[in-house]
């Protein structure tokens, strides 16, 4: 009976080695493509916190920054990235949008409706993640022009804060970020890639927001 937590405990072990270094070799990988990131809290499954952050009730368990200071830590230096994954093994991957990229992120039934009918039709979707009861499909960047007047919104723009206001399609642009792959999710699974980047161009948002836009409706 000893040995039975006892080897547990080494299997557990050995899970959180291999996700750290799954972590460690994906920011590694986003940086090699200009793709920032910063560490991200990560969900709890024991006790009474849903989260690892320090805010109780936290809205959005495991799915945001562990800094406050997100927006200027974000990174692709590479020494960084590693020391960090190596000081926080359990840490999820967070990216900034609106620098590189933007995303469009739909609910998953949506989504997965959205890439068979754009594979169907041999469109270049670019990359596609899973997260969850989400699909998030990257695109290229409105950026944030030093002219405010060359940037336009629109209603579907969104914010951490307006998570419970936008339950349909949303667009992550400035000032947002994602949790990328291979973070962990609430019921124990990870975020993973549909279609993995590449390094290839992104597509325009309009285009895929067309696509997008039917499979909501």
């Amino acid at each position: 009976m000893v040995g039975v937590p006892l080897a547990a405990r080494r299997a557990k072990r050995r899970a959180r080695s291999h996700e750290k270094a799954h972590a460690i070799t994906s920011v590694l990988e986003y940086a090699e493509i200009g793709w920032a990131s910063v560490l991200g809290a990560h969900p709890l499954r024991e006790g009474r916190r849903a989260c690892s952050c320090d805010r109780v009730g936290c809205p959005d368990p495991g799915a945001h920054p562990l800094s406050p200071a997100w927006q200027m830590m974000a990174t692709t230096d590479t020494v960084l990235l590693t020391r960090w994954w190596e000081q926080n093994p359990d840490a999820n991957v967070i990216l900034p949008t609106g620098r590189v990229f933007d995303v469009f992120d739909v609910p998953a039934t949506a989504g997965q409706s959205a890439l068979a009918a754009m594979d169907a039709a041999n469109f270049s979707t670019g990359p596609v993640a899973a997260n969850g009861d989400r699909v998030l499909f990257y695109i290229a960047t409105r950026g944030a022009p030093e002219d405010e007047d060359e940037w336009w919104s629109c209603h579907l723009d969104y914010a951490p804060e307006t998570i419970e206001a936008t339950p349909g399609l949303r667009w992550h642009c400035r000032d947002s970020y994602v949790l990328a792959p291979p973070s962990s999710l609430p019921d124990g699974s990870q975020a993973r890639w549909l279609r993995p980047p590449d390094g290839r161009p992104l597509p325009d948002p309009l285009h895929v927001l067309d696509w997008l836009a039917d499979a909501c409706e």
